[in-house]
């Protein structure tokens, strides 16, 4: 293997060749989570497409696997190398590069290491939005957003990642670079290949860039805190403002008391918004382009109409709307911070599932009582992106169980929850990517021809098998 390293410093300097003999590689080995762990031969941090091709070559000649890396965000081990000591880790930090924003066509077109949050920031500075937005954008990488197809809390307004591409660059398994940075919303030329590799978690290719979509920029907001009863009623509130505010309506977030209850344990200085308890609450808001106080009072008088109309017909019990920028920001920190309560909590079981949105109601009430019924005392831990059926469905351990314990029944736990996701037609992952997490499950819940036609595919693209290998298909 000195030959390999040998020629990776020539090709990218000696800087940019990490060995776990020479540098400390933690921050490259270890997935967000702590699940995964493994031991590369190298690192290697190209700075730009040519280089990524040319270690691509590289690699392929010396017939050593690829395991491409973001922001190393992800939630199911897809960045993670195994522990053979025979792949590398390619990290595309560096290739952190705006290369072009087009205000007129409203597209930006970028590097795969950008932070997701600096290309918020910039298409702002262009009275533009780009919408993906996710706990972990002050660190996540747009080419991971990509890889993973991540959601999000705008989904139900713009869509998952897969619709704000127009575009991708894409180092394939060979070395050649597939140029398809095209800024175009129509293009009836064929197979639209770009959609072969988001969502493919690197094992098709490496996404070194791409066109963005780009929205005019929010310039009035309204955000309130809803309490109801069932998610029945909360699925009647979401018709109800969608109803009334058409487009404008652009997050919708279902949590459970449990979830908002852990919030309130670990983050101490968080308000409680009602006087009473409730089973079950929402965080929505609504957005509009518009600009000056009359777009702003249009949105506020539209989205208070709205949550009248809601209380008078019994939809909802109480709710809270916020009255300034700071008002809003701590409703919606209530929703931010239930993964990182979680994580303060101790062991649980995490589902990233969807259903078909008239279907959530009837997923929860019957799943949870199975869970009731195997486990006395468990904690089911419901929120999530109602507006798009996708439930972060975590089971916290029951009191008096060691974490151990309760992570030796995640087999048992996953079947109960994602054989009902299954009879109803959902998914059983949704935003957060496959990885090595949830590999095995496809095979479950996938048909074999499904499966079939994704290893032909994978075939006809990387015949080596190194390209991420061990990820995403069973």
């Amino acid at each position: 293997m000195n030959h390999f390293l040998n020629e990776a410093r020539a090709l990218l300097g000696d800087a940019h060749v990490l060995t776990p003999t020479q540098a400390d590689l933690s921050a490259y080995v270890t997935d967000w989570r702590g699940k995964f762990t493994g031991t590369p031969l190298a690192v290697l941090r190209p700075a730009d497409t040519a280089q990524v091709a040319a270690a691509v070559k590289l690699c392929a000649a010396h017939g050593l696997a690829i395991v491409p890396q973001g922001g190393n965000t992800g939630m199911c081990g897809g960045a993670t190398p195994d522990g053979s000591g025979r792949q590398v880790v390619l990290s595309l930090t560096r290739l952190n590069r705006v290369r072009a924003v087009d205000p007129l066509n409203n597209t930006m077109t970028v590097e795969a290491g950008c932070v997701l949050q600096t290309l918020q920031e910039l298409a702002a500075e262009h009275d533009r939005l780009f919408p993906l937005s996710l706990g972990a954008e002050g660190s996540c990488q747009i080419g991971g957003n990509i890889a993973t197809n991540a959601g999000g809390v705008q989904v139900l307004r713009y869509g998952n990642t897969r619709d704000l591409v127009l575009g991708l660059e894409v180092v394939l398994a060979d070395g050649q670079v597939l140029n398809l940075l095209r800024a175009l919303r129509k293009d009836n030329t064929g197979y639209d290949l770009k959609h072969l590799f988001i969502g493919a978690e690197g094992t098709l290719g490496i996404i070194t860039a791409a066109v963005l979509k780009l929205f005019p920029a929010p310039h009035a907001s309204a955000v309130a805190f809803a309490a109801l009863k069932t998610p029945q009623q909360a699925l009647q509130l979401l018709g109800l403002m969608r109803g009334a505010l058409g487009d404008r309506f652009t997050a919708f977030e279902l949590m459970s008391d449990a979830s908002v209850a852990m919030v309130r344990q670990h983050f101490p200085g968080t308000p409680a918004l009602f006087a009473d308890a409730h089973p079950w609450q929402v965080l929505m808001q609504a957005t509009d382009p518009g600009a000056g106080d009359g777009a702003q009072a249009a949105l506020d008088a539209s989205f208070q109409a709205a949550l009248e109309q809601a209380l008078e017909q019994g939809v909802i019990d109480d709710v809270v709307i916020a009255t300034s920028v700071a008002q809003a920001e701590e409703l919606w920190a209530v929703r931010e911070n239930i993964s990182e309560a979680q994580q303060h909590d101790g062991a649980n079981i995490k589902h990233d599932i969807a259903v078909p949105v008239s279907s959530v109601a009837a997923f929860i009430a019957e799943v949870q009582p199975l869970l009731h019924a195997a486990y006395a005392g468990v904690r089911p831990i419901v929120y999530g992106h109602l507006g798009d059926g996708n439930l972060h469905f975590n089971v916290s351990r029951p009191v008096g169980w060691s974490t151990p314990d309760w992570q030796a029944e995640t087999d048992r736990v996953n079947a109960i929850v994602l054989d009902v996701v299954a009879r109803y037609q959902g998914s059983f992952s949704a935003e957060h990517g496959m990885g090595q997490l949830k590999n095995h499950e496809m095979a479950l819940y996938k048909t074999p021809l499904e499966i079939n036609v994704m290893r032909r595919v994978k075939q006809a693209l990387d015949p080596q098998g190194l390209m991420n290998p061990g990820k995403l298909l069973p």
